[in-house]
C-alpha cells in the first residue's frame, strides 16, 4: 500500500511539472541546406565579379530576365542587377523607359558533389534467423566534395533601334566546401566566405 501510494504521489508531482513546465519542441528540416545556397550565392556573386561594365554609366537601362532560368534565379538576377548599379547604370522598371535593354541567360547555377572512401562501407550483414545486423563505416581516408559553379551571360542592345551594345561573353564563379577524414580525423576546407566565419567562431 505504501508503494502503491508512493508511486502515485510521484505520477502526481511528475504531471504538475510538466503542467507547467515541459515543452516539446517541434523541428522541421527544410528542403534544401543553407549550405547548398550559401555555394550557389557565392559561385553567382563570384561570376558577376570581373565583369567590366563601366560602358553603362549613367545609363538607362532595363535588365530583360525573360531567358534567365536556374535555381535560385532571383538572387543571381539580384547579383547582376546590383553589378550595374555599381557601374553607374540608371535601372529602369521597364524597358519603355529605358535607353539599353540588357539581356541576362543563365548557362549553369547548381552543384556537383563527389565522394570518395579507402576503407569499409557501412553494411548489413545477414544473421540467420536474426534478420541483418548493420555494421558501421570504417574510414581510413573519405572525402566529400561539394563544389558550386555559375555561368551566366549579357546581351545588351539599343532599345529603340535594337542595335547591338554588347556582349559579356561567358561570366563563371566557382565555390567549394569539402570535408576529410584521415583515419578518423576531421578536416574542413571551404572557400565560402559565411561558412569559414561560422568556423572560426
Amino acid at each position: 500500500m505504501r508503494e502503491r501510494n508512493l508511486i502515485l504521489t510521484v505520477l502526481a508531482a511528475l504531471m504538475l511539472l510538466c503542467g507547467n513546465g515541459c515543452t516539446t519542441m517541434k523541428q522541421t528540416d527544410p528542403a534544401r541546406t543553407a549550405t547548398e545556397q550559401l555555394l550557389l550565392s557565392t559561385a553567382a556573386d563570384r561570376a558577376v565579379e570581373d565583369v567590366t561594365l563601366a560602358q553603362f554609366a549613367h545609363k538607362k537601362v532595363f535588365l530583360d530576365t525573360a531567358y534567365f532560368d536556374s535555381y535560385d534565379s532571383k538572387y543571381a538576377i539580384g547579383a547582376i542587377r546590383d553589378a550595374l548599379s555599381r557601374a553607374g547604370a540608371l535601372l529602369m522598371a521597364d524597358s519603355k523607359s529605358s535607353e539599353i535593354t540588357i539581356e541576362a541567360r543563365s548557362g549553369a547555377l547548381s552543384t556537383d558533389d563527389r565522394t570518395y572512401l579507402l576503407g569499409l562501407p557501412a553494411m548489413a550483414i545477414p544473421i540467420p534467423l536474426a534478420g541483418t545486423v548493420p555494421t558501421p563505416e570504417i574510414a581510413l581516408y573519405k572525402s566529400s566534395k561539394q563544389y558550386s559553379t555559375a555561368k551566366f551571360a549579357l546581351l545588351a542592345y539599343t532599345t529603340q533601334s535594337r542595335e547591338h551594345v554588347f556582349s559579356s561573353g561567358s561570366m563563371v564563379g566557382k565555390a567549394y566546401n569539402n570535408y576529410f577524414d584521415i583515419v578518423f580525423v576531421p578536416l574542413h576546407h571551404t572557400d565560402v566566405p559565411e561558412i569559414k566565419k561560422k568556423k572560426t567562431r
